[in-house]
């Protein structure tokens, strides 16, 4: 298989298992297109054109030759130089890894990832939150971290790559769409009452009970095993953490349960103030599911997933 091929079969499923309405994705890339369309000749070169087809900004091929033949691709969730290295050490022993992949937004999909945190509007939009104030308060959440990511060396793992001449890319939002899906059909077939019984589904799970054997269980962080979770609304996707001011207006909309990879301290406190419960399922855990599913795909293709730098690989094929 191609590298573009393994790309393009990542960035597909992150779509189709993404939480909005296909067509609203679908308006989203017309946009894309008619805005290049519209800028002058001398200005389309700063155009990133891989929006005109990927709807995900923290999702990017950074370096290497898209018709690169692979057959293996190290996974790993956070990629810096000794990753690179690393690949690199391991291709002198006879590895033989064709391209790393990340998970975390790196190069070209470092910059400009916070735009992702928009879709959140849908989400909590699906939860009962009208939708004039879920897109009002992340649009604020995205200028924010949009600032915090200015100052980022956007492109330090990827000049290492380059040196080493290694293909990388990175896989975020497609992955993390991944998790929300599975995590959200297999309780809505389960429909769990309490708080106790959403970890114990959590740890019918692989990843999860991986983890745990690594003293990173699933953990109910505001509260209790015997209370009754209520709705239940799944943050796995998105970007990031939206703005801590949302448990307010989920409270309203009748959610009971958030349950995500993580949470701020300030989420908590909020979260508590309004009487929402908590969950983390588990961040490593939970991105390598998102990874898992997408990494299967590629294996029915014939393409190996070597995992490192946090990847807990799990097939389910």
């Amino acid at each position: 298989m191609k590298l573009i091929e393994a790309y393009r079969i990542a960035v597909e499923a992150g779509i189709k298992n993404d939480p909005r309405p296909k067509k609203d994705i679908e308006r989203m890339l017309k946009e894309s297109k008619e805005a290049y369309d519209k800028l002058d000749e001398d200005k389309k070169e700063f155009f990133d054109l891989e929006r005109l087809w990927n709807p995900y900004a923290d999702t990017r091929m950074s370096f290497g030759d898209p018709d690169t033949k692979v057959k293996k691709i190290a996974w790993g969730i956070d990629i810096d130089t000794g990753e690179v290295v690393l690949v690199d050490r391991l291709n002198e022993r006879g590895a033989k890894i064709n391209a790393i992949a990340g998970h975390h937004p790196i190069g070209l999909g470092r910059s400009p990832f916070p735009e992702v945190i928009s879709m959140q509007s849908d989400m909590y939009h699906a939860g009962g939150i009208p939708i004039n104030i879920t897109e009002a308060m992340m649009d604020k959440r995205v200028d924010e971290v949009l600032r915090g990511v200015m100052a980022s060396n956007y492109n330090q793992s990827i000049d290492a790559a380059r040196l080493l001449n290694i293909p990388i890319f990175c896989i975020h939002t497609p992955a993390d769409n991944m998790v929300q899906n599975f995590l959200e059909t297999l309780f809505k077939k389960e429909d769990p009452k309490y708080m106790g019984e959403i970890v114990d589904l959590l740890m019918t799970i692989p990843e999860y009970r991986i983890a745990s054997k690594q003293n990173s269980p699933p953990t109910i962080i505001a509260g209790k095993k015997k209370g009754r979770c209520g709705k239940i609304m799944f943050k796995m996707t998105g970007g990031t953490s939206g703005p801590k001011e949302i448990y307010e207006k989920m409270a309203i909309a009748g959610v009971g349960t958030a349950v995500g990879m993580h949470f701020p301290e300030s989420h908590v406190e909020e979260a508590k103030k309004h009487n929402i419960n908590l969950i983390v399922a588990g961040h490593m855990s939970s991105d390598s599911l998102g990874i898992n599913l997408i990494a299967d795909l590629w294996e029915k293709k014939g393409v190996e997933t070597l995992p490192f730098s946090g990847v807990i690989r799990y097939s389910r094929n």
